[in-house]
């Protein structure tokens, strides 16, 4: 028997997307009042970053809000106190991040997942301090410039800061056609730089920009990450004309052109 051809298979995105958008926002200040309402507004979905610790600043939310504003999006740590993290001793750090996630859970009923390095400081041992801390991604500060996945969930550098050219990155990430790419679109900053440097409009215009298209995925952080998680889980026969999906979420896929779901816990003929 001769053996089947082989096909050209590729990851999608849901609904068998090639490209996804996503925001993270530091800091948990009362501008992000203003930027919540604008995302909702438009459909993006976005990660807010949070340091439970810092409870007395009027400047920032109040945790008897985080539930009720951020819901519809993912809340993530910041560390509990904000310190740089990368002069602290490891075991202060795994406090800051634990207490910061107790405390975060506490007030939205939910796990949290995620971080973003308090002022973009982190090293080789708190990469792989987090996952036994209960953390699956966290984010830097340097940004890319461009829309590809990241090779390391403990290093995440987003496509550019919201001051770094954004409405032309967008047009950029609208024009990209070629299916046979995952495009990340990944956009971060602070929401309180939008009353420090006046330009509100930026945001309220790319959200404008980027609303409504049907190939866009809107995701989370942490949605991206999970989703990414269960894709690789797949189980492809050494034909590739049959894929196990073990995980409870559907994947999609493209084989040979054709776009494929795979419910979770079914096998699916390719």
């Amino acid at each position: 028997m001769l053996a089947q051809p082989i096909k050209n298979i590729y990851t999608c995105f849901p609904g068998g997307r090639h490209k996804a958008l996503t925001f993270s926002y530091d800091d948990g200040r009362e501008e992000d009042r203003r930027l919540v309402a604008l995302f909702n507004q438009y459909g993006m979905r976005g990660t807010f970053n949070l340091n439970a610790g810092i409870k007395t600043d009027p400047q920032r939310v109040p945790m008897s809000e985080y539930a009720a504003l951020y819901k519809g999006h993912e809340i993530a740590s910041h560390t509990y106190l904000h310190p740089t993290i990368s002069r602290c001793p490891l075991d202060q750090v795994a406090r800051q991040v634990l207490r910061d996630r107790m405390e975060l859970e506490e007030a939205i009923a939910a796990p949290v997942r995620g971080l973003a390095y308090p002022n973009g400081s982190y090293s080789p041992q708190i990469m792989e301090l987090l996952p036994m801390l209960g953390i699956r991604y966290a984010r830097v500060v340097p940004t890319t410039g461009s829309f590809g996945m990241p090779d390391n969930w403990f290093a995440w550098a987003g496509t550019c800061h919201h001051n770094q050219d954004l409405l032309n990155r967008g047009d950029q990430f609208l024009a990209r056609h070629k299916t046979q790419y995952l495009d990340l679109m990944y956009v971060w900053g602070h929401s309180y730089e939008f009353t420090t440097h006046d330009n509100w409009q930026v945001i309220e215009d790319f959200c404008a920009k980027m609303a409504g298209h049907e190939g866009i995925w809107y995701a989370t952080n942490i949605e991206i990450v999970d989703y990414m998680d269960a894709a690789n889980r797949l189980q492809f026969t050494a034909a590739g004309d049959r894929v196990y999906n073990p995980s409870a979420c559907s994947v999609w896929i493209e084989a040979d052109g054709k776009k494929v779901e795979i419910p979770g816990g079914t096998m699916v003929n390719i």
